[in-house]
């Protein structure tokens, strides 16, 4: 199969990105983002691309792909819901809408969050925003559309691009093993999300929305 990546310079996007490389059915990764990973790997080709809300210039680069893993997330901390939408549900739709009409043979995974709310009536503007982008998501005319909301990721090999999020890695790194032993289904490791990605893509799930126990499951029969 051949891959697309869109924010593999994030933690989840680099787990994806190292799982995608080392899958023995995967021929070509194509990374797509405003920086460069820094990897070099005979699978892996990169496309630096500064304008994340249009790719008319670049279709004919985005063509031939059987998954595309979007891992691009930002969080809302001190931004207005329309500043938000704009880099959540319109950044998204523009490269769905655009890959959903160059590979309709498709198959979209998009790390979403957990409690993303469906009904987009969550008085918590976050919330909303995904559900919204989720919603738009699944009415899109690929192969299978996949939504992930996984809860806490252990970040194996790989380091987030986010502060706060280093930080607290950081300093839970001495019990965070022990932390996934008693809690296997719901604190997953990067690898376990980027493997759960390739099985979707493999044989497909019965459900289009998957909270963390689900891409669990999913990385277990993976690695079987």
């Amino acid at each position: 199969m051949n891959v697309l990546i869109f924010g593999a310079t994030g933690m989840v996007g680099q787990g994806a990105l190292r799982e995608s490389l080392a899958a023995a059915d995967v021929e070509k990764v194509l990374t797509v983002g405003r920086t460069p990973t820094g990897l070099q790997h005979a699978k892996l080709q990169e496309l630096v691309h500064a304008e994340m809300w249009d790719y008319s210039g670049v279709e004919a680069e985005l063509t031939g792909y059987d998954a595309c893993f979007f891992c691009i997330g930002v969080t809302s901390s001190g931004m207005t819901e329309q500043a938000y939408t704009h880099l959540t549900y319109d950044l998204t739709l523009a490269v769905a809408t655009t890959l959903a009409r160059l590979n309709p043979q498709m198959v979209f995974v998009y790390v979403s969050g957990v409690g993303a709310d469906s009904s987009e009536t969550s008085r918590v503007m976050w919330q909303r925003v995904r559900g919204k982008t989720e919603n738009a998501l699944l009415k899109l005319p690929f192969r299978g559309v996949y939504i992930f909301r996984p809860g806490m990721i252990e970040p194996v090999g790989v380091k987030s691009k986010t502060t706060a999020y280093r930080w607290f890695y950081n300093l839970a790194k001495p019990i965070m093993p022990l932390m996934r032993k008693m809690l296997p289904e719901q604190i997953l490791s990067t690898p376990q999300v980027g493997q759960a990605m390739l099985a979707l893509v493999r044989n497909g799930a019965q459900k289009r929305v998957l909270e963390s126990p689900d891409i669990y499951a999913l990385s277990r029969r993976a690695a079987k």
